[in-house]
């Protein structure tokens, strides 16, 4: 991993100055290799000897008995195959009473589908964050009548070495934990249809093999495949990467140059808007170099962050790597934040594992303490704000590239910035480096036209994507770009909200094109110059070339919308492409109505919660009677205006219960989380995957809709006059 000791005639450009700040995007990085050695004695001189390459550990020390990939896969006599089948009962049969299937048993129709990160790895799984103590309980989350299909150390006893399942395996939260859990457990061959981007990143991080259908048929026919064809429909560096057993052990003999990087020899033509924010930051090509989908690349980033959920691996990773005293060239540019376990301990399946907790605190202060990034820790137990919230609010500019440890960093692209998630062991490098290798990810376009009625937000259209787009599998791993003459009518906030959830997409990222209203909200948020905002802003080129089409989106045609939650236990899983109209879905009485997280606790989030709330006080209503109805803020700067606007007073006089700014019920840590498998709750939240947010049933829905259906006791969509008697 040690990506500044590549030779100078490999990277000539640097993304450092020798006084270690940043340099800026309207200047030319330096090609001298003085300079590249200059700063290589300045990083080098802080690393202790001896230190142990990390790709020779089974990550924390623990070391791997077996060089991996060979050049020839076949499968081990001794080891088995686990279909993750839609029937669950079959899914145990090969658990616990040694059924081993064989492809020719199953057809891919039968295999479960959207299998999610959540369920790989639940919230308190990655509360260890040893990769083999995680393993143990891999796949807790898959339920079944309520309790684990997976026991503990099931896989691990399985004696398994290829999983298999459906399509868009590993949805979900960018959490590195899931793909650990198998590699730990003993998989080394991960089948699917198709696989959600960031998790298939970590699995090539972590050097596991990804194949097909196919494969596995000829693999369980005693065919030996060459590992070329595992990795033939990679980019030349991803290919690289898995070849040499993951982003580690590549990295080790990139800086021994024992392997080089492809020139890159893209022509000149038209780009989007994610490929000129990684065109004007390529490291080691000229100004001006253009780039296409699929181009291999190393890029330099403008910035980053991690919380307390993964700084800890983040931590371990580059101290076993470089050694106690390593040192981050430039930290301000880097955070931490304490947002998401803040409230664990009001659940109490978290409450058990209270001291894990603290040691993932600790280990976060510690990194903190140790390498001086910005720091946004909980003061007096609370904290600044939802880490996507206050990064676009502080420090994400327009036009920068940033990447952090959570799969809703994708939230920056509503300020016309390229911002995606990433795991630990990606998020370790770029931040030891100051960038990172990119395959240049396919665009779709959504030009939208119209206006929205009343009573809809852009949860709705999000909601509408996922159901219809997403669900095609049109936005897999493509950067989802926003713009068209209806964007204009989309607040800022509105455009984050659409950019949140290009994750639940399974989308790289999400971007909005620029215009005065973002400049006006910059000015206002970061007091930015105007005119270097400008200059920065991406815009797509005319003839820009859209994999995944160019779709338009009548916003007058978007109706109030659900995400339902499916039906786990007959193989449906809980998922937010679960789209059903409001008008469709009969009467859904509820116990809860949540409206908080990064996706809705932003100010016009607020406004909407306000609108009904006011609309209840004039018409002399509470919340109705068993409803619960909370609402968290999601940062500090959020609950400020509440309170100036009053709305701090009118959410309390109609009773709801107010919390202060951290992610909460979104992330099963804090109040608004079910308790029972009984309760319904309609939630303004990005994820309704089962269990994530309790045991009970889970709806998505808009700030608007939620706030309705806590005044009628069952999902209503907001309209003026609704809630008049």
């Amino acid at each position: 991993m040690a990506f500044l000791q590549i030779d100078c005639k490999l990277v000539k450009k640097l993304v450092y100055s020798t006084e270690g700040e940043v340099l800026s995007r309207e200047k030319p990085i330096s090609k001298d290799c003085n300079l590249v050695d200059n700063l290589l004695g300045k990083v080098n001189k802080n690393i202790s000897e001896p230190v142990i390459p990390l790709c020779h550990l089974n990550n924390f020390g623990e070391r791997m008995s077996e060089s991996w990939p060979p050049e020839e896969i076949s499968l081990d006599p001794g080891k088995r195959v686990l279909f993750l089948t839609k029937d669950l009962e079959l899914i145990k049969r090969q658990l616990y009473d040694g059924l081993n299937l064989k492809m020719s048993d199953v057809s891919p129709d039968d295999l479960l589908d959207d299998i999610n990160t959540d369920a790989m790895t639940p919230a308190w799984v990655c509360f260890d964050h040893k990769p083999s103590e995680i393993a143990k309980n891999a796949y807790a989350g898959v339920m079944h009548d309520g309790m684990r299909v997976f026991s503990e150390k099931a896989l691990i006893n399985g004696n398994f070495e290829v999983i298999v399942s459906g399509q868009r395996k590993g949805t979900g939260s960018s959490r590195e934990t899931a793909a650990q859990c198998e590699r730990w457990a003993g998989i080394r061959i991960v089948i699917a249809s198709s696989f959600a981007p960031i998790h298939e990143r970590n699995n090539i991080n972590l050097g596991q093999l990804m194949g097909d259908y196919d494969m596995l048929a000829r693999l369980q026919n005693g065919e030996s495949i060459p590992l070329e064809e595992f990795t033939s429909r990679y980019d030349p560096v991803t290919k690289l990467i898995i070849e040499n057993g993951g982003l580690f052990p590549f990295a080790e003999k990139l800086s021994n140059d024992e392997i080089s990087l492809p020139p890159l020899d893209t022509p000149s033509g038209p780009m989007t808007m994610a490929e000129k924010i990684i065109a004007r930051n390529l490291v080691g090509h000229v100004e001006g170099q253009c780039v296409k989908p699929h181009d291999p690349v190393i890029a330099q980033v403008q910035g980053g962050y991690s919380h307390e959920f993964t700084t800890a691996q983040v931590h371990t990773f580059l101290s076993e790597e470089y050694g106690e005293s390593y040192q981050l060239p430039n930290p301000n540019k880097f955070a931490v934040f304490e947002d998401h376990l803040l409230y664990a301990a009001h659940n109490p399946k978290f409450v058990p594992h209270m001291d894990k907790v603290q040691t993932l605190r600790d280990l976060q202060v510690e990194f903190q303490k140790h390498t001086g990034v910005r720091d946004y820790s909980a003061v007096d137990g609370i904290s600044p704000g939802i880490c996507h919230q206050v990064a676009r609010e502080e420090f994400i500019e327009i036009g920068d590239f940033i990447q952090a440890t959570d799969s809703h960093t994708c939230m920056g692209g509503a300020s016309n910035a390229l911002t995606y998630g990433v795991g630990a062991t990606e998020y370790a490098s770029l931040v030891y480096s100051g960038f990172t290798f990119v395959k240049v990810p396919e665009s779709i376009r959504f030009e939208l036209i119209g206006k929205l009625n009343d009573g809809c937000t852009a949860k709705d259209v999000i909601l509408y994507i996922l159901s219809d787009h997403a669900r095609e599998e049109l936005t897999l791993n493509r950067s989802m770009e926003f713009g068209g003459p209806g964007l204009s009518s989309l607040s800022i906030d509105e455009r984050a909200t659409l950019c949140n959830m290009a994750t639940e997409c399974s989308g790289r990222t999400g971007i909005c094109e620029a215009d005065e209203s973002l400049y006006d909200w910059m000015e206002n948020a970061q007091n930015l110059d105007r005119k270097r905002m400008k200059s920065l802003s991406v815009a797509p080129d005319e003839g820009a070339v859209y994999d995944g089409g160019i779709h338009n989106i009548d916003l007058s045609q978007i109706v109030p919308m659900v995400a339902h939650p499916g039906n786990p236990d007959k193989g449906i899983p809980s998922d937010p492409t679960n789209g059903a109209n409001i008008s469709d879905i009969g009467d859904v009485s509820i116990d809860i109505a949540y409206g908080g997280s990064c996706t809705a606790g932003k100010e016009d989030d607020m406004a909407y919660y306000a609108e009904v709330c006011q609309a209840a006080s004039d018409a002399g209503l509470k919340v109705k009677e068993g409803v619960e109805f909370f609402i968290q803020f999601g940062s500090k700067q959020v609950k400020d205006l509440a309170i100036k606007k009053g709305w701090h007073e009118l959410f309390e006089s109609v009773g709801v219960k107010l919390i202060d700014p951290g992610c909460g019920a979104c992330i099963g840590a804090g109040p608004g989380v079910s308790i029972q498998q009984a309760q319904v709750t309609v939630s303004a939240i990005n994820r309704n995957f089962q269990g994530r947010s309790g045991p009970g049933k889970l709806y998505l829905a808009s700030p608007l809709t939620v706030a309705t259906s806590a005044f009628t006791g069952k999902i209503t969509a907001w309209e003026n006059g609704c809630l008049e008697s």
